[in-house]
């Protein structure tokens, strides 16, 4: 079954999703009277992308989107009122089961579509590194253990920036830049702790990402993250191409961006020496996300990039979903999907886990739809959930991960992580993904170095009023200007040229140091 089932009923002004909806979304602005179904007709004017009710509704009601439930009306609702905020809400329905009549039938490994390869398997022009992985960027990295060591590493990369300095890099046109990643923790945390463990996970998943040619560590000296001991936790091997000090051990601030320097200037011969060549598709890792999303977002983007999605793990390669907030209410559509009941029980898991954390802390999941998305004419975390699976296309969910666990299965997998995108897109490049799909409604200006990241707008409004950030539109589904599978082809095609080399929009603009944000879970003391 479809994830999404398009109908043709509906006129232009309008969109059907599914014969069991009560709502349609407006195509378009809709003035009060106008007659959007036989029948139907607007009580007020609706903004596009907004959802027009097709039947009255009491309060208490269950409405269904995408055929699926996305909350009740929490007052009484006439065919034609536009239904939001204002009427619709999740109430009792977080974190409920069968005994209100909402149940998510998790069905676990029900709908499994086997994947069929496609042969012979096409390939993209990647750089083969010595331990067999391929890389899509040819980086040198800068980490730091702790926020005390930022300013010196932004130092350092700073002396390489092509725009500033463009005599330092100008005889390693192979070297796609010096990049410093720094972050805002690393110490006044428990030495054992959960919030140091996924810190020293997140940091080590850069360290050895295929995208880095070399990487430096840099710490202070004194902070609880100890290089020593991230290095031996993690399995990392200092030597040439991970060389790690501390400001502290090197004698200051300014001995240690000297020593940064120099080591940076002796290792861009060899990182220059390297040829993109043919390779697998097995090779790509995609990182799946949505940010700024809108009513469409679930009705062009996401769906198109989830077909994208299929044609990728058709050719070996893999994707990685995430941001676990926005796939509450939809999991059962990925539990469905597992490969074993152990995958299905550990998304399951996660799921409860965010539960919890919400629930102790008097929050809500449904807090997660923001302002931008509400405008946008999205309302309910479930509503937004079934339209952000979407992207996650209909082949088998093969493991789920902790934050910036390492993939280890090829095909698609979820991966635990907030719903904020920088703090979801850094775990997803930690586990190993080496190229960002991103879609968005309300024009979101994203990046992350070491990694492409293309945008892939949901409206044609959004395209052209913002498409010095934009690299597909997705809108054009909606005009009539592409049928869906076109669109699906068109963005797997993308997915080529950008590992190929081609620079997305977003490192045109050089967005991708400054979005380097691992998920600070634990209390600072």
């Amino acid at each position: 079954m479809a994830l999404i089932e398009h109908t043709t009923e509906a006129p232009a002004s309008v969109i059907r999703l599914h014969e069991r909806d009560d709502v349609v979304i407006a195509r378009v602005p809709l003035p009060k009277d106008t007659e959007v179904m036989p029948g139907v007709i607007l009580t007020s004017a609706v903004p596009a992308a907004h959802k027009i009710a097709l039947r009255s509704l009491q309060t208490g009601d269950m409405i269904r989107r995408y055929g699926q439930i996305i909350g009740r009306a929490t007052r009484p609702i006439a065919a034609g009122d536009h239904v939001h905020v204002h009427n619709l809400g999740i109430g009792d329905l977080e974190g409920a089961g069968h005994e209100q009549g909402y149940s998510k039938d998790y069905a676990i490994g029900t709908e499994i579509n086997p994947v069929e390869p496609v042969a012979p398997a096409t390939t993209f022009m990647g750089i083969p590194r010595a331990d067999g992985r391929v890389a899509t960027r040819n980086y040198i990295g800068i980490l730091t253990s702790v926020n005390c060591s930022a300013t010196v590493a932004h130092a350092i990369a700073d002396h390489f920036r092509r725009d500033v300095h463009p005599e330092a890099l100008a005889p390693y046109p192979n070297v796609d830049g010096v990049v410093a990643l720094t972050h805002g923790v690393g110490c006044a945390v428990a030495a054992d702790g959960e919030a140091l463990e996924m810190l020293r996970r997140t940091l080590a998943g850069y360290a050895r990402h295929a995208n880095f040619a070399a990487v430096l560590v840099i710490g202070l000296g004194c902070e609880t993250n100890q290089i020593d001991a991230l290095i031996e936790s993690q399995g990392l091997k200092p030597g040439p191409k991970l060389h790690p000090f501390t400001i502290q051990q090197i004698g200051g601030t300014t001995k240690a961006i000297a020593e940064g320097i120099h080591h940076i200037k002796q290792l861009l011969k060899e990182a220059n020496e390297i040829e993109r060549t043919p390779c697998s598709v097995e090779h790509l890792r995609v990182a799946l996300q949505c940010g700024g999303s809108d009513g469409y977002s679930g009705i062009t983007a996401n769906p198109a990039l989830g077909a994208a999605v299929d044609r990728l793990i058709a050719h070996g390669g893999s994707a990685v979903l995430a941001e676990t907030p926005e796939v509450y209410g939809a999991e059962h559509l990925l539990t469905r999907r597992a490969v074993s009941p152990a995958v299905a029980h550990k998304l399951i898991a996660r799921i409860h886990w965010w539960e919890e954390f919400c629930r102790v802390r008097g929050a809500s999941l449904d807090n997660n739809p923001s302002a931008g998305n509400k405008a946008g004419g999205l309302t309910t975390i479930l509503e937004k959930s079934l339209g952000a699976v979407a992207k996650a296309g209909t082949t088998p969910l093969v493991e789920v991960l902790e934050y910036a666990e390492p993939m280890r299965e090829r095909g698609l997998a979820f991966m635990d992580s907030p719903g904020f995108d920088p703090v979801s897109v850094t775990g997803q490049v930690a586990s190993g993904c080496n190229l960002i799909a991103f879609t968005t409604g309300r024009g979101s200006a994203f990046g992350c170095a070491p990694v492409p990241s293309m945008k892939l707008s949901t409206n044609s409004a959004l395209w052209h009023h913002q498409s010095d950030d934009m690299d597909i539109n997705c809108g054009a589904l909606l005009d009539g200007d592409i049928e869906f599978e076109q669109l699906g082809e068109q963005i797997f095609q993308r997915f080529l040229t950008l590992a190929s080399g081609e620079r997305s929009r977003s490192e045109r603009h050089g967005y991708g140091q400054q979005e380097f944000v691992p998920w600070q879970i634990g209390v600072i003391t």
